[in-house]
């Protein structure tokens, strides 16, 4: 089903979304763009996005930090074209976002101690990543062979949202080629990214933020901050 006809299909008329799309210099279609005022988030754009997402697809997303590259966390294939997308070294791991405490206990390994410190920290108005041991169910792929991820809660209810319709983790990495500065806006993506490119952005408009602090917390005894 084409993109205008996905909009059809979740019952909303296509003028309710601004939807340009990223061309080449020859006029062929590259990406898919979706503008969306974050204040007033239209159930069909969630529902379109989450659809993009248990199709395998790559999208580019505001966050509760800043703008990331995103896929399901369980997806391999999805997880590769992030990869070649940033030009990132495979071996270096990717974060991920949750929807509550549940989903994260279903794909992290967490202690009572380790618990009780994140209901605290999550509570904080800074955004917070920590690392934790991973269970087998998210892929080698995503964390570079290792045995620990990073992953955070949101509370932007956009990103909530998301997750709790996809029902499983989303990856958040840094919209950005590796090694570059991050990305505040999602002008010029066309040119930016020459080869391969996501399947879908989502414009929320400038996003001035930094990244989140991570920390961590393999070991609660001896809690480590890595970026503040």
């Amino acid at each position: 089903m084409g993109f205008l006809g996905l909009l059809g299909f979740l019952g909303k008329a296509v003028s309710h979304f601004d939807t340009p799309k990223y061309q080449s210099g020859d006029g062929q279609k590259i990406m898919e763009c979706l503008k969306i005022n974050l204040k007033n988030i239209i159930k069909a754009e969630i529902d379109l996005i989450i659809d993009y997402l248990k199709r395998g697809k790559v999208i580019v997303y505001p966050t509760d930090t800043i703008y990331g590259l995103g896929c399901l966390a369980t997806d391999k294939r999805a997880i590769k074209k992030i990869f070649r997308i940033k030009g990132r070294e495979k071996r270096k791991p990717l974060l991920i976002l949750v929807s509550d405490f549940k989903m994260l206990k279903k794909y992290c390994r967490i202690g009572k101690k380790q618990e009780k410190y994140l209901k605290n920290a999550w509570k904080s108005a800074r955004a917070t990543s920590v690392i934790l041991k991973k269970k087998n169910n998210l892929p080698r792929e995503l964390t570079g062979g290792g045995k620990t991820v990073a992953v955070r809660l949101p509370k932007m209810k956009f990103l909530l949202k998301i997750l709790r319709g996809t029902k499983q983790p989303i990856v958040s990495t840094s919209l950005n080629k590796s090694g570059q500065r991050n990305l505040d806006s999602v002008r010029g993506l066309d040119n930016y990214f020459k080869k391969e490119k996501p399947d879908l952005v989502i414009d929320g408009g400038t996003i001035k933020a930094k990244p989140s602090r991570l920390i961590d917390l393999m070991d609660i005894e001896n809690i480590k901050v890595l970026r503040r």
